[in-house]
């Protein structure tokens, strides 16, 4: 078979294998710069030293102390043992506050025994009354006290305020003034009152500035006093965290303030 001749044919390179003219290095330097830059800027910013924990499955702000977390009945049955050795090598949970009653009537189905373990374990607790507007105050402070005793060293007791149940503003203060009172004087501890930032704006500034606050706020990375005059003792910062012993997602709580407060708290 007679060979045909090939015609050689020169391939040139194609326009993307060109060598990057100076400018546009000079712009991925300027990019890689600002990106640093922002990155710096941020954890600069991150003064609570935000880090994921794995076994929590959240960033915690490990710039406090002391974490925690509530439950309810829609935590399920817990396992108190596993909950109290839930922690890992920087940080742990430290208290928890469960639900124990509701409007008039309402007792939260797992709260004595979750009051009885948390004492049991060892683990600082706190207990915490669901308003309803709809509901008389003076009863409302009837079913919490009948149904909840402190010991020494249990945290102060909490009015959880975030329904309106499309009452006027001053019905909703009035009660909840009631309610405080009534349980300073029986307690003999000023309760803690916990809300959203907008229910803060709507009904505690500037009518309840001298009670203790808990407020919840999952979009933010810090968090000041909401007001110049508040005191804000807990953030709950996540609804999402894991624990051993509790089966689904459970809120995950932050104190403010230094150990020393912390040890002095419910005394």
């Amino acid at each position: 078979m007679t060979k045909k001749k090939v015609r050689s044919i020169t391939v040139g390179k194609p326009d993307y294998l060109k060598p990057l003219p100076l400018k546009g290095w000079a712009i991925i330097a300027g990019i890689v710069l600002l990106i640093g830059g922002l990155v710096w800027w941020n954890d600069s910013k991150d003064e609570n030293r935000w880090t994921y924990i794995a076994k929590f499955g959240i960033k915690l702000p490990l710039k406090y102390a002391v974490h925690g977390i509530d439950v309810s009945h829609h935590n399920a049955r817990i396992n108190w043992d596993k909950l109290k050795n839930s922690r890992t090598d920087e940080v742990g949970i430290d208290f928890v506050y469960i639900k124990a009653t509701e409007g008039a009537t309402h007792l939260d189905r797992e709260f004595q025994r979750n009051w009885k373990e948390a004492k049991r374990v060892g683990m600082k607790r706190g207990a915490y009354h669901f308003y309803n507007p709809r509901v008389m105050s003076d009863r409302q402070v009837d079913n919490f006290i009948g149904q909840v005793q402190l010991l020494p060293g249990d945290l102060p007791p909490v009015l959880d305020l975030e329904t309106d149940a499309r009452k006027p503003n001053d019905i909703i203060v009035k009660g909840v003034r009631n309610w405080l009172v009534l349980i300073e004087k029986h307690y003999g501890v000023r309760p803690i009152i916990y809300v959203n930032e907008h229910f803060y704006k709507k009904y505690i500034a500037g009518n309840f500035d001298d009670y203790p606050l808990w407020l919840a706020g999952y979009s933010r990375n810090h968090i000041d006093d909401p007001a110049s005059d508040a005191h804000v003792l807990f953030w709950q910062h996540s609804e999402k965290g894991w624990a051993d012993g509790i089966r689904g997602f459970v809120d995950y709580n932050v104190f403010l303030h230094e150990p020393e407060d912390w040890a002095g708290l419910g005394e």
